[in-house]
């Protein structure tokens, strides 16, 4: 949600105080520093210092004169050659020239091919010359002898060190993790509940920004003044439902509502989100539930908002496989949480989602949601608010007219028309047009609900084969009664589609019957029927209608009893199972025999239906072709070039010679006769 701090567990205030930072154990890190001291004594190497050199230099050097010291330990020599003041730096010895450079002028290097230091390395081996000692002596070289230390028995104490430093530091952070679901740990944030708390001080939303909902908003109203005042309720045995689901389609603004009441609630408004709770660990999100209403309870009266609560609270022990554990008791906290209020506690937990039919039967309730709030598509007057809350902040044109708006946007949700008003503001601003008018809103509306113009351009016969086929499709739209209003036919390539016949409800309808069902099929194969009446052939082109028809001819015969063979018989066959493998554990209540008779009615539906439209497309040929050729030509019609082509659309007729009550079946089945 919008201006929202993350919530800590409270001190039970409700105030919020700073998350503190893990504390790391001193011993720990007092171990660590042991091992990275054990590690350089190991690794580092002392003779990187000096200059290695053969032995028979060494030797030469000696009879010159010029080694001042040696230690010898085993058969290693380490020692020093004479040096001399710097000329410029009385502290700083060099070595001589005669000693860093030969007889040619050549630097002196060791056997690394490195510049010769101060200090040099030898390695002796077992045939050193007899006289060394005296050789040394001779030239005056000090001698210091050592006896060579066992070196695998301090190896050995190094390497049990470190091991035992490694074991010890591992087994203290297994120690901090192990309580990491107890609330402490170095991964204790996963059992901590990610809800984030409203912040009442940025009101940024509120009911007046929510056009139409009144029923809605008047149930949410009533949550916050229960919340607000809980003695007013409770006077007369009321108690307030611990749950409220609001449901519907996508885009319908169930999270604005939300977002509203926590812009008018007065009390803490925590949310989160039903994703959140499912991890990768078995017991985080139960762990995550606890802690969230915790919270909540500590800061009650409160409002806990849980948004797509479908991603967690969905069936137990569905699917191939059987259920998800962690999801599943994430599910049962919830459960058992929700169980636990008191009928006094004034913690009210609000719930958001699109798939209510997936949702687990426990969970919905009576005492853990209560209530259950539908949100549906806008009406004309509710789109007509939600056009005028979202043209608040855009510049408008005179000529705009929000009311024909609304009736133009019949079944978009409030999310569509957002999106229409600032695609129409975004079109307008590249138009570098001042205000947005009313040619802005039609380009927008064409392009959210036909899809966006392509680049590719038809030619040839693949362009007319596209306009009789659009042709088609919006003649039989124009001459059925109870087909939807035609609003613009087009062969120029949007979306995934080459051309598009785009219709419009003149008014909202919220049961369709059979011929108002059989008219929409006869439109949906107008194209086919167009193609193959002008062409002689079928096109790959009428896929999408094919798609779309036959899904409706099996709803019209297996769901709703549209069959005169079949009778008043329901058939589902549960193709809307939101889990993979559910449908196979339920038997399918029809036979064989049953399912060869839905798909011989179905068909039978369709072939009428087709039979019906190239009948009519027949019959009309002439005005068929006079569409079609005003397509090839302008490439887009929209009603009135379509009236002012072949005249009044039959539901024009029908509206002026009174004849409401005619269906386009029968004026279909008239014209076959």
């Amino acid at each position: 949600m919008e201006n929202q701090d993350q919530q800590t567990p409270g001190d039970g205030s409700g105030q919020q105080r700073p998350a503190s930072r893990p504390r790391i154990n001193p011993l720990f890190l007092l171990l660590l520093a042991g091992a990275a001291v054990l590690v350089w004594f190991m690794l580092y190497d002392s003779s990187k210092s000096r200059s290695r050199i053969r032995y028979s230099f060494f030797i030469e050097q000696v009879e010159a004169g010029r080694v001042k010291e040696v230690e010898i330990e085993g058969m290693l020599l380490r020692g020093k050659f004479h040096t001399e003041k710097s000329d410029t730096d009385d502290d700083k010895e060099v070595l001589p020239k005669e000693l860093q450079y030969d007889q040619d002028g050549d630097e002196i290097k060791d056997e690394n091919d490195k510049p010769l230091k101060a200090e040099f390395l030898v390695e002796l081996h077992l045939f050193v010359r007899k006289d060394f000692d005296e050789l040394l002596k001779k030239h005056g070289v000090q001698v210091i002898a050592k006896t060579p230390t066992d070196s695998a028995v301090t190896m050995m104490f190094v390497y049990i060190g470190i091991t035992v430093l490694l074991f010890l530091g591992l087994w203290f952070m297994f120690r901090r993790a192990r309580d990491q679901f107890m609330g402490g740990g170095i991964l204790s944030s996963f059992s901590k509940s990610p809800a984030k708390r409203f912040d009442t001080a940025k009101k940024t939303t509120t009911f007046d920004d929510v056009a139409g909902m009144e029923s809605v908003k008047e149930d949410l109203q009533e949550i916050i003044e229960f919340l607000k005042d809980p003695k007013k309720f409770q006077r007369l045995g009321g108690r307030v439902p611990k749950g409220v689901l609001l449901m519907g389609p996508p885009g319908t603004g169930k999270t604005l509502l939300a977002r509203a009441v926590a812009g008018e609630a007065d009390v803490p408004f925590f949310s989160i989100n039903g994703s959140e709770f499912i991890q990768m660990f078995v017991g985080v999100g139960a762990s995550r539930v606890r802690d969230m209403f915790k919270t909540a309870k500590d800061a009650a009266p409160a409002i806990l908002f849980i948004d797509e609560i479908d991603a967690v609270g969905r069936h137990r022990g569905t699917g191939l496989g059987g259920g998800h554990d962690e999801r599943e008791q994430t599910l049962n906290q919830i459960l058992s949480e929700m169980d636990g209020f008191s009928p006094t506690q004034s913690v009210i937990v609000l719930a958001a989602t699109n798939r209510p039919d997936v949702l687990d039967p426990a969970l919905l309730r009576p005492g853990r949601f209560d209530r259950h709030v539908t949100i549906d598509r806008p009406g004309h007057k509710a789109r007509v608010a939600i056009f005028k809350v979202h043209v608040r902040d855009v510049l408008l044109s005179d000529d705009v007219d929000l009311d024909r708006l609304a009736s133009a946007t019949i079944g978009l949700t409030g999310a569509d028309i957002r999106n229409l008003v600032n695609e129409s503001a975004l079109w307008a601003t590249r138009q570098d047009k001042d205000k947005v008018d009313m040619d802005d809103f039609e380009h927008a509306h064409d392009k959210i609900l036909m899809g966006p113009k392509r680049d590719e351009v038809l030619t040839g016969k693949e362009k007319e084969m596209t306009a009789y086929h659009e042709a088609g499709h919006a003649l039989l739209a124009w001459l059925l009664e109870e087909s939807d209003r035609v609003h613009k036919v087009t062969i120029i390539p949007r979306g995934r589609a080459l051309g598009v016949t785009q219709l419009l409800p003149e008014e909202e309808i919220f049961n369709v019957g059979e011929s108002r069902l059989t008219s929409r099929l006869i439109f949906m194969l107008g194209g086919r029927a167009a193609e193959k009446l002008v062409f002689d052939e079928f096109s790959a082109g009428a896929e999408s209608d094919l798609t779309q028809s036959t899904r409706l001819a099996r709803k019209m015969v297996a769901n709703w009893g549209m069959s005169e063979r079949l009778g008043p018989v329901s058939f589902s066959r549960g193709e809307e199972q939101p889990f993979l493998g559910k449908e196979i554990h339920e038997a399918r209540n029809f036979s064989e025999h049953t399912a060869q008779l839905i798909d011989e009615e179905i068909t039978k539906l369709l072939n009428s239906a087709y039979d019906r439209a190239r009948l009519m497309l027949i019959e009309q040929r002439d005005k068929l072709d006079t569409v079609a050729e005003a397509l090839l030509e302008k490439e887009m019609l929209d009603d009135k070039d379509i009236e002012a082509l072949i005249g009044p659309s039959a539901r024009q007729l029908a509206a002026s010679n009174g004849k409401a009550g005619k269906s386009g079946k029968a004026v279909v089945e008239a014209k076959g006769k």
